[in-house]
């Protein structure tokens, strides 16, 4: 192990401009919280093992990240993957892996917190150990080192990364952490060593110790048991939440300055779902269902889009189609924020709970995502896994979307389901085609998602074996064939992904030696199909004489599963006889509705089911009666709403328009122009301005910017023109409104009337910047300066889409000075509708630089202005 630099790059800027993607290591987001380093007594990295983009769109991180810093004593900080090129940059300087808003390398914190959110970010987790200079293995850390502790949904079968943590949280974490948190600052201050602090964290209901359990093997590596080796800790118990309602949710959500996966203000429903779809494994490990009240769901809403400025809200839930009190929160929620232009999505809605009221509440600002997840292609396997759903219900959920203006839907499918045969693959492509001819004017467009299924643990499915990958490509090649041509569009998860996936999730701690032998062979972002190789772990397997198919072969049901010392609370019968009532088709009812299961999750004490609003009957039949009827009734009525709305708020409000001059300075330099449009449309809903819309189903804010700065140069005269409906009265006081909206490094400086463009011609303009360089200019260097202002041509070649391009950069510049040691100041000549060179294109070439001596260039942006 290298050792732990004393202290972190002082600009951070300079580090990042050398990679591809800078922004996503800032940090820097709105309502971020910093806390006094030396003031808080215990220290908490919460690391997300994959890129920022992903990690910043987990709920769960940021709900622990608010809880940990609610407590005075007590500090959170995020760290999230990254990207082999920042991984590369920092092992060719000695550099550690540092945290968002601290900027501390990892190995100064008490514990790392690290989320197990799926098997293929496990090379990950080793990346960020390594360049935090920690010890990846928990029997090589010293008391000097940190406290490594899981959580999340990997958690349920932590066995193949198990060597790599000192400890790992089972089931609900916001209780659980602050127990975990007050467990070590205890073991701090009496100073004891690992092993009873280790013995205190397993104390604590929900916490597994893997080192207090040590699995045993025969001959030829098969699994007989996994011993405990402390009395009274024979199976780990999850932690529970036994009702949402009072629990700590963040009430100012975390603003990322980039656009993440799910870039949008979260609120979670409910937690726990009942349904029993038997493949999955989320409804077993979260039981029971426990849901917020409506009237706290809008209250959480109201505050946290007042505090992010988000375009959207979504519900969260492993079925929010289900949460009782969907209807009037919806309607309460529309009805607040229509006006604002916020939409709202269920990222997780199940066929026969998308009514046409819903439908059209949803519609009403901008139509998000609609998915359906048949699973299935034929209803007699729909009855194997206990879905719930026919294709009756399918279809006509299809036709009430395509009536409310829908165009395009997604339908989810898995391949390698118990009992599957080819009719039911072939049945995938009827019902797509069903689904098609549902469109009221055959414009409606599916997109097909399939992926391999995996039999994952603490499901009735968990004996069952998972199909090899020539299967999976067999079962996806079968379905090609049989879609027709037309609005479809079929996509896969690789197979090979899958079969990896497959492996982890059943896996035991032999895999930890094939984990590690992959990471060391260059197995990087094993979820992201551009970086995964399948070669790299078969020969880390074979390197470690392990056979990975072995893991996915049936499970007999008197053998030692590696996952069954730890308890989810849900009783093996009841798994094995779901798995019974799979093979003849019989369905398992909603227990919130039909009454209880024994599944064994709940003891109607502390722990039961928590429904708010009193629930409808879930029979599917009469639910899809009632479906139709009000399509009907609504059609004609819903056809022409939003157009109508739209043009008459235009024509009754009046227009200003207004142009704010802004400076972009500091490491922000390193947001793209994209994400600085997004970061002023959030900083101006946040200050509650009320802006004019486009119109159509999809309405932005009427705006437009200055052209494009180069991602890394600083500027004092960037602008921004904006459509307002009220005039500004006082600029002072609207410039400190919007500033206190903008993170540090961009500023809104003066506000001025837009410039009249109507009936002028192209417009050319000059743009000063002022350049220095990290070291003194060279007499050659002045001398290369001077023969280029004095020729008459000096062409370049630019590539763009594997396209080459000749462009004469010497006309585009209009002076070039040298105004000091190491620093120029350079006027630029631009024209709309020609391409522009950056400053630091021109100056490498000019002077035959480096693309590293170029990321060293500071550019800074004095003005702009029409040339004469």
């Amino acid at each position: 192990m290298s050792p732990v630099p004393e202290r972190m790059p002082e600009n951070i800027g300079k580090l990042l401009s050398q990679v591809k993607k800078p922004s996503r290591y800032l940090g820097n987001e709105f309502n971020a919280c910093y806390k006094n380093w030396e003031k808080a007594d215990l220290r908490v990295a919460l690391v997300f093992p994959d890129l920022y983009e992903i990690g910043m769109s987990h709920h769960g991180l940021q709900i622990l990240y608010s809880v940990i810093n609610a407590q005075e004593d007590l500090l959170a900080d995020r760290v999230y993957g990254p990207d082999k090129d920042l991984e590369e940059l920092l092992l060719s300087r000695q550099g550690a892996i540092f945290a968002v808003e601290s900027r501390r390398p990892l190995a100064e914190f008490d514990m790392i917190g690290i989320t197990l959110p799926y098997e293929l970010c496990y090379t990950n987790i080793l990346t960020i150990l390594a360049l935090g200079h920690i010890p990846i293995r928990s029997t090589e850390r010293l008391d000097s080192h940190p406290f490594v502790i899981g959580g999340g949904s990997g958690s349920f079968n932590p066995e193949p990364v198990a060597d790599f943590f000192d400890a790992v949280l089972l089931g609900d974490g916001e209780k659980a952490v602050l127990e975990i948190t007050a467990a070590l600052k205890t073991a701090k201050e009496k100073e004891l060593d690992r092993q009873k602090t280790l013995e205190e964290l397993a104390e604590i209901p929900g916490v597994y110790v893997p080192s207090f359990f040590a699995p045993r093997y025969d001959r030829q590596g098969k699994l007989l048991a996994v011993d405990s080796l402390k009395k009274g800790h024979e199976k780990i118990q999850r932690s529970i939440l036994p009702d949402l309602e009072t629990s700590q949710i963040p009430e100012k959500p975390l603003v990322p300055l980039v656009r993440i996966v799910h870039d949008r203000l979260g609120i979670e429903v409910a937690r726990g779902c009942t349904r029993g779809c038997r493949f999955c494994q989320a409804g077993i490990i979260y039981r029971p269902v426990r849901e917020r009240t409506a009237d706290r769901v809008v209250e959480l809403a109201e505050k946290g889009m007042a505090a992010g400025g988000f375009e959207e809200l979504a519900l969260l839930s492993l079925s929010t189609g289900d949460y009782s009190c969907l209807s009037p929160v919806l309607g309460r929620l529309m009805d607040r924020f229509v006006k604002e232009y916020v939409s709202v999505s269920m990222p997780s809605m199940r066929v026969g709970t998308l009514t046409p009221e819903i439908m059209n509440q949803i519609k009403r600002v901008r139509k998000t995502g609609f998915t359906l997840a048949p699973e299935a292609g034929t209803d007699r396997l729909r009855k194997v896994i206990n879905k719930g759903i026919t294709e009756e219900d399918l279809l006509a959920t299809c036709r009430d979307a395509n009536v409310l203006g829908w165009k395009l839907l997604k339908f989810y499918f898995m391949v390698g389901l118990p009992t599957e045969t080819e009719e039911d693959i072939r049945a995938i492509a009827d019902l797509v085609r069903k689904a098609a001819r549902t469109s009221i004017d055959r414009q409606l467009r599916i997109n097909v998602s399939v992926a391999t299924f995996v039999p994952k643990p603490h499901t009735p499915f968990q004996w069952e074996p998972q199909i090899t990958i020539d299967e999976a490509f067999a079962r996806i090649n079968l379905l090609r064939k049989s879609l027709p041509k037309g609005n479809y569009k079929l996509k896969w998860q690789d197979p090979r992904q899958s079969f990896l996936e497959g492996v982890m999730s059943r896996g035991d701690r032999l895999l930890s030696r094939v984990i590690e032998e992959a990471w060391q062979r260059g197995a990087r972002l094993d979820a992201w199909s551009e970086h995964y190789d399948l070669s790299i772990w078969q020969a880390a397997a074979e390197a470690c004489n392990v056979d990975l198919s072995q893991y996915l072969r049936r499970r007999d049901f008197a053998e030692v599963l590696p996952w069954q010392h730890l308890d989810t609370g849900v009783e093996q019968e009841f798994l094995l006889a779901e798995l019974e009532k799979s093979l003849t088709g019989e369905y398992t009812p909603d227990c919130r509705v039909h009454g209880c299961h024994n599944c064994g999750a709940c003891d109607f004490k502390e722990v039961q089911p928590v429904v708010r609003c009193k629930q409808k009957n879930q029979n599917a039949s009469r639910e899809q009666e009632s479906i139709e009827a009000a399509t009907d009734a609504q059609e004609e009525e819903i056809a022409a709403q939003r157009p109508g709305e739209e043009k008459k708020a235009e024509q009754e409000n009046p227009h200003h328009w207004y142009r704010l001059f802004y400076a972009k300075q500091g490491d922000i330099r390193l947001l793209s122009h994209l994400e600085v449009i997004q970061v002023f449309f959030q900083a101006l809903r946040r200050a509650e301005v009320k802006m004019h819309y486009t119109q159509g189903f999809n309405p932005v804010p009427k705006a437009s910017f200055s052209p494009a700065l180069p991602v890394g140069t600083e500027s004092l005269a960037e602008y921004l023109d904006i459509d307002l409906i009220e005039a500004i009265t006082d600029e002072n006081e609207f410039m400190h409104t919007i500033n206190a909206q903008l993170p540090e490094g961009i500023a809104v400086k003066t506000v001025a009337d837009v410039p009249d463009k109507k009936g002028t011609a192209a417009v050319k303009n000059l743009t000063c910047y002022h350049i220095n360089f990290d070291s003194d200019l060279s007499g050659e260097d002045r001398e290369k300066l001077g023969s280029f202002m004095k020729c008459e041509s000096f062409t370049i070649n630019k590539f763009r889409k594997g396209k080459k391009r000749v462009i004469d950069v010497r006309e585009q510049v209009e002076s070039l000075v040298v105004s000091g040691n190491n620093s120029l100041e350079m006027v630029l000549l631009s024209e709309e509708g020609k391409a522009a060179s950056k400053p630091v294109t021109i100056l490498k070439a000019v002077l035959d630089l480096t693309q590293e001596q170029g990321l060293d260039i500071d550019i800074l942006k004095v003005w702009s202005k029409p040339a004469p």
